[in-house]
């Protein structure tokens, strides 16, 4: 049987959210990151419960070749970034934020890309010492980028507004030098200071930032605003993003796995 070629390993860490039904708590992530990590980026996806300090974590990024932050119904606690409470109503994921802000800054340190969408943005930032706005829409001169009421599945992930892309940057770079795209919009908070060596790649129409990139990572750090695992054989920037990511674990798994060769050989 001929030998098969390994996929770079892919971990998504998982939200934990409770069941209403039961009580009991569920550790779950959408079917869309999963499949674009396999189709979009060539990877062996490999959830991560949402576990904290149960979890090691310089064990769990040694075996890993990336990492996809995928988005979510919570937020982030505003106490990881020196934000205000919020209201006792808010959905909040505190397993989650204990699980995923220390993997990226061992990921960051280990050169293990990341890739952050949604939510997944937000976590970058605020791992590596930047701050959110808690709600965009009351901010004078910006949109509503809430997800749209009442919709189907496929009208809220339809493009909703457009993008630019900084000019020479990467994001612009993985599309031929283009400059403008249209994206969609299902987020609430936003990306407020931006982290230390953090430079922003893309804004909304509003101003709103909608990418980042950590200037100073050793490997592939990106994290955009909008869903880009919605379709990424169909909108050029989503694929060429996913591409780009598979390349940069590929890269991760060839050198984890040089040490294992030459011990071999």
């Amino acid at each position: 049987m001929p030998a098969r070629d390994p996929k770079p390993l892919i971990g998504i860490p998982v939200n934990r959210m409770q069941n209403q039904q039961f009580g009991t708590y569920q550790h779950s992530a959408s079917d869309k990151y999963i499949e674009s990590v396999t189709l979009g980026s060539g990877g062996l996806p490999m959830l991560i419960p949402a576990l904290g300090e149960l979890l090691d974590f310089d064990d769990l990024v040694e075996r890993l070749d990336g990492m996809v932050l995928t988005g979510g119904r919570a937020n982030v606690e505003p106490h990881h970034y020196g934000g205000p409470a919020f209201p006792e109503d808010e959905i909040i994921d505190p397993a989650r934020d204990a699980t995923v802000l220390p993997l990226v800054r061992k990921c960051v340190e280990a050169g293990v890309p990341v890739f952050g969408i949604c939510r997944g943005i937000q976590e970058i930032n605020v791992a590596l010492g930047g701050t959110l706005h808690y709600r965009v829409h009351v901010l004078p001169g910006k949109m509503d980028h809430r997800m749209l009421p009442d919709a189907t599945r496929e009208e809220r992930l339809a493009p909703r507004h457009g993008l630019t892309l900084l000019k020479g940057g990467y994001l612009s770079s993985l599309i031929g030098g283009k400059t403008e795209c249209v994206v969609n919009s299902l987020h609430g908070q936003g990306v407020d200071r931006v982290a230390p060596g953090m430079v922003v790649e893309a804004v909304a129409e509003d101003g709103v930032i909608e990418a980042i990139r950590l200037e100073t990572a050793k490997t592939f750090c990106v994290g955009v605003q909008w869903h880009a695992e919605w379709q990424p054989e169909e909108h050029e920037l989503h694929g060429a993003l996913f591409h780009a990511f598979g390349e940069a674990a590929q890269a991760r798994m060839a050198k984890r796995r040089a040490p294992r060769r030459a011990a071999v050989a």
